[in-house]
């Protein structure tokens, strides 16, 4: 089977699942598609990994109508997977949300508005599969608009709920504006380079000695357009306040996949021009503003949305260290250890936001009392996301500071000394949940309850934390580090 398949059925499947909302299923069984996009998100990921091989590189291979747009690799099936599972945690997280998400949606709390809600995120892990091995800037670019559009659908899709609202309007505009500025780059190097496949771009950036003035603006052009994707200065402002205000399912996926997405595509523009010291540089740069202002302004967040937002800001300055040093194998090793991480804290969130009918810091107060287990799950969760060692996430932190030092012209004592401080402020705003759980008095004493579901995911997720903290080679044997 071609790999290109996987995207059209994905998409097969959305389209269907739209029409049995629309002409099959009767009111009060929408939220039923959750579980039909669950079957789907199922068959596409046995058939990409058990269907379609990897191409053999000693092998030529053969032309088609697709090669010019589409390439399928090894990288491009690990950000696949990524973007698979984090669709499926996204449905899950979907169907626990539907009562809340119900109410905000029909006026009688009904699901008559809710089907196509369940659609979206369909058609969403298509556009991000189709980024993962998009080789041309116009898939890449027609690829990203189907991702950003279902996204604006779904930031907003609360629709009596005016956080919601003001969330899609803010992602709307500085998403549009990415959008222009992404394009004004593309003309830029097209201009520079009289072509938009990236392996020709590659193969004549090979031949150069310096960028040239008219590719050095593009670049800087697309390199700011994505920071918008991956959450990074200088188009961050917008996390904060639609992360808050977008569904938690939006959010989760937000935080993940869309910023898994964002990498994919970087690695793929950026691979042939970091060599470059100014493009190197200018990745470094906003990468320490990234860092210092993801950390620095969770420091003091009372909403657990918001410290999330300022987290993935934080997170992805890190990445764009690895990236700015040609080191793909680290961002992806990263971005597995992260989406672990973050939809683990996404579910218990989740399960908070439903039975507390609220996101702040204040609603986990004496949750080891309500609920022990999912306290402990919550402090191994924040623990990794801190970096502590005997954790998955001390182990990304550790490979973004080992690329600085592998630096041939040596390490950056000011990049060094701005990662540890963003290290120390993480240990504050992390554990700051943690002492919320189990040393502040809960306003009431009725025991929390979750879903099954929801526990079952969360002891799953906080095992694979402990698991890869001590024994990441499942993951590092992906690359060669």
């Amino acid at each position: 089977m071609q790999a290109y398949y996987i995207e059209f059925i994905l998409a097969i499947f959305a389209i269907l699942m739209l029409l049995a909302e629309a002409f099959v299923l009767p009111k009060g069984s929408k939220s039923l598609l959750a579980l039909a996009g669950i079957i789907a998100i199922l068959t596409c990921q046995v058939l990409l990994n058990v269907t379609v091989s990897l191409p053999d590189p000693t092998v030529a291979v053969e032309s088609n109508w697709m090669s010019r747009f589409y390439a399928h690799s090894k990288e491009a099936l690990i950000f696949k997977n990524i973007a698979l599972f984090s669709t499926l945690l996204v449905l899950i997280l979907s169907w626990d949300f539907r009562s809340v998400l119900n109410r905000f949606t029909s006026g009688d709390s009904s699901d008559e508005n809710t089907g196509e809600f369940y659609s979206l995120p369909i058609f969403t892990c298509a556009g991000m599969m189709w980024m993962a091995s998009a080789i041309d800037f116009v898939s890449i670019f027609v690829a990203l608009e189907l991702v950003t559009i279902s996204f604006y659908i779904m930031v907003a899709y609360m629709k009596r709920n005016v956080g919601s609202l003001e969330a899609g309007v803010k992602y709307l505009i500085l998403g549009a504006l990415s959008t222009g500025i992404l394009v004004y780059g593309i003309a830029w190097l097209y201009g520079a380079y009289g072509t938009t496949e990236i392996s020709k771009i590659a193969d004549l950036v090979a031949q150069q000695e310096a960028l040239s003035i008219p590719a050095l603006f593009g670049l800087t052009m697309i390199i700011i357009s994505l920071a918008f994707k991956v959450g990074a200065v200088p188009m961050q402002l917008w996390i904060p306040d639609v992360y808050q205000g977008s569904p938690t399912p939006v959010t989760a996926f937000l935080s993940v996949a869309s910023k898994a997405a964002g990498f994919a595509i970087s690695i793929t523009i950026l691979a042939p021009f970091v060599r470059f010291e100014q493009i190197q540089n200018l990745l470094l740069t906003l990468a320490a503003a990234t860092l210092l202002y993801g950390n620095l302004a969770a420091l003091k967040q009372e909403n657990f949305k918001r410290l999330l937002a300022y987290s993935s800001i934080a997170h992805a300055g890190f990445m764009m260290i690895a990236l700015a040093y040609g080191k793909s194998d680290i961002v992806i090793f990263y971005l597995i250890t992260y989406m672990i991480m973050t939809f683990a804290a996404f579910f218990i969130l989740n399960g908070i936001r439903i039975s507390e009918e609220s996101d702040e810091l204040s609603a986990f107060d004496g949750l080891a009392k309500r609920n022990p287990n999912m306290a402990i799950s919550m402090a191994i969760i924040m623990s990794a996301m801190a970096g502590l060692p005997l954790t998955v996430g001390f182990f990304g932190k550790f490979f973004v500071i080992q690329s600085i030092f592998s630096n041939p012209s040596g390490p950056s004592i000011l990049l060094l000394g701005i990662v540890f401080l963003s290290v120390a402020s993480g240990f504050y705003y992390y554990l700051k949940v943690v002492k919320s759980m189990f040393w502040h008095t809960p306003k009431v004493e009725d025991a929390v309850k979750f879903s099954s579901t929801t526990r079952i995911i969360v002891l799953a997720l906080t095992i694979l934390i402990l698991i890869f903290g001590v024994y990441p080679a499942p993951i590092t044997k992906l690359f060669t580090f």
